[in-house]
């Protein structure tokens, strides 16, 4: 029998939108290398790859050319799935082991929220590169443990950076999160995001991105529940909740194509 595999809509109520992840449901331990090709072969940002253990799951995701620590639109994806197979009951909280330590998902009225690690972030000095990779003047830059975070002044101009991802490529981070505060009524405030070191040179909606996002932006506005855009070419709104060094990631999911994998 072969691997039953999905692709999944994420952080989006309509499909052909937000964020697609690929989903393969295990029933025995593979080689990363082995992943890794398969996550090559789905050609998308994140192929998030689960194997149950005891009453969770082990989660791992990998883009076309690397494993990442921590994908947002994946584990959404992910617990997505779980739920519409059958393999949670409806009120059961998802809990996956991961390399960012244990996350949790679970139903919250129509969402799915997500239950992540604040990764804040701390003001710091760009390469050069990185600033001419994106042509852009800040008025602040920070980075935390994955990304740099550049804030730019309007939400116009997050929607006008056009990367030179050549250069980009050189700067020796997983990714770079362009945001700005939002001028759309509904929303909080925007970003973009852009990883074309790991494989992706714009990821449409970034989970693991809004764990800085979240608290750089309570910071600011003084509040802790945010509501976010993804200014991408697919576009993606999320719900950020913050609690202590928790950040809860609100989305929703949609199912476009299931399968098995012959190999």
């Amino acid at each position: 029998m072969g691997v039953r595999a999905f692709k999944v809509d994420s952080f989006t109520a309509a499909p052909f939108a937000g964020n697609p992840a690929g989903v393969c449901l295990l029933s025995e331990a593979r080689e990363e290398r082995w992943m890794q090709a398969v996550a090559r072969e789905m050609n998308l940002s994140e192929t998030a790859f689960l194997l149950r253990d005891g009453s969770g799951f082990n989660l791992r995701w990998f883009t076309p050319a690397v494993e990442v620590a921590l994908c947002g639109h994946a584990t959404l994806a992910a617990a997505h799935v779980l739920w519409q197979e059958g393999l949670l009951a409806p009120g059961e909280t998802a809990r996956f082991a991961t390399a960012s330590g244990e996350l949790r998902a679970s139903r919250r009225g129509d969402l799915i929220e997500l239950d992540f690690p604040a990764k804040p972030e701390m003001q710091a000095e760009p390469p050069h590169t990185l600033l001419e990779a994106l042509g852009v003047t800040p008025t602040y830059i920070g980075r935390n443990v994955f990304d740099y975070l550049l804030l730019l002044d309007s939400e116009a101009a997050v929607r006008a950076v056009k990367p030179d991802f050549a250069l980009l490529r050189g700067v020796t981070v997983r990714g770079v999160i362009v945001t700005a505060p939002a001028s759309t009524p509904g929303y909080d405030f925007v970003s973009r995001f852009f990883a074309p070191a790991v494989g992706v040179d714009e990821d449409p909606v970034t989970g693991s991105a809004h764990c800085c996002l979240g608290p750089f932006w309570a910071g600011r506005l003084g509040k802790t529940e945010l509501s976010a855009y993804q200014a991408s070419a697919r576009g993606g709104e999320l719900r950020v909740r913050l609690a202590g060094d928790r950040v809860f990631l609100g989305g929703r999911a949609v199912t476009v194509l299931r399968g098995e994998l012959a190999v």
